[in-house]
């Protein structure tokens, strides 16, 4: 299976967190896993399976993230299977203030969105788009997230 994971990574969490997922998909020799900064749209083409993940910055991806997507060519990602990640907070943590968590509830993460646009250029979701958590801001990752996230990708490769 060709496939690729394209990430943006503002403190390394999701960086590890595409690291984790790509070994987990298979071989470097199957498994391209590339920040979205070194990736150009013509090189999905045949990619059979496309992750796309990104920090959650603002209720939204990073820029950088978002024009990747919006570069896409439409049907760009036809017969291709997708899936999309982020990193974000957990309203669970405690001392999350009130007024953060009615904005999440409004405004979301970012991998709802990038799986949302994945579609739209034509790909079919192969899992639904899932979060991974970090501690504060600026992580690190919350311990077991990268197991976590591995467990994921072993679920879409089976699938």
């Amino acid at each position: 299976m060709k496939a690729m994971v394209v990430y943006d990574s503002v403190f390394g969490n999701t960086e590890q967190v595409a690291q984790a997922i790509g070994r987990a998909l298979g071989s470097p020799e199957d498994v391209r896993v590339v920040q979205v900064a070194n990736v150009r749209a013509e090189e999905l083409a045949g990619v059979e399976l496309l992750v796309v993940g990104s920090p959650t910055r603002g209720f939204r991806a990073t820029p950088a993230t978002v024009s990747f997507l919006r570069g896409i060519p439409a049907r760009g990602l036809q017969g291709a299977r997708v899936a999309a990640f982020d990193t974000r907070i957990s309203m669970r943590d405690p001392g999350i203030p009130g007024i953060l968590r009615l904005m999440v509830k409004a405004f979301g993460y970012a991998a709802k969105p990038i799986a949302d646009q994945l579609e739209r250029k034509g790909g079919r979701l192969a899992a639904p788009p899932e979060g991974f958590f970090v501690n504060g801001s600026e992580g690190p990752l919350k311990e077991g997230e990268l197991e976590r996230a591995a467990s994921w990708a072993r679920q879409i490769a089976a699938a």
